[in-house]
């Protein structure tokens, strides 16, 4: 009689222990689908903004050479100028990207781990 009671508990513990590693798996698939569109949809948001300050960028960098240009009576002048610019920048962004990785890692480490 006891030994019957056992057996069912024991199998009654197997569904529960099978359910419960079902219902994990489709936790764990709902979690990392969240994180994953959480990513996507923010760094999709970002591209598109980044895009368009690009486009802004691009038509001020041309209205600041063509008005060098102008100013200077040459052509090539101001659109070297504004090239000089552009190369002092990004030699500032290679000499301070390791000052840039603190705040990237910041900003999106959230994303990932608040989805947890």
């Amino acid at each position: 009689m006891a030994f019957e009671e056992f057996k069912e508990d024991l199998m009654g513990a197997e569904a529960d222990m099978r359910s419960y590693l079902e219902n994990s798996e489709e936790y764990l698939k709902l979690q990392v689908f969240k994180v994953l569109m959480r990513f996507l949809t923010t760094t999709l948001q970002k591209v598109l903004v980044g895009l368009g300050i690009v486009f802004v960028l691009l038509f001020l960098s041309l209205g600041a050479s063509l008005a060098l240009c102008e100013i200077l009576d040459s052509y090539y002048l101001g659109f070297i100028i504004v090239a000089g610019f552009y190369v002092l920048i990004s030699a500032l962004f290679y000499v301070f990207r390791q000052r840039l990785n603190g705040p990237l890692l910041r900003k999106f480490s959230p994303l990932y781990f608040d989805g947890l």
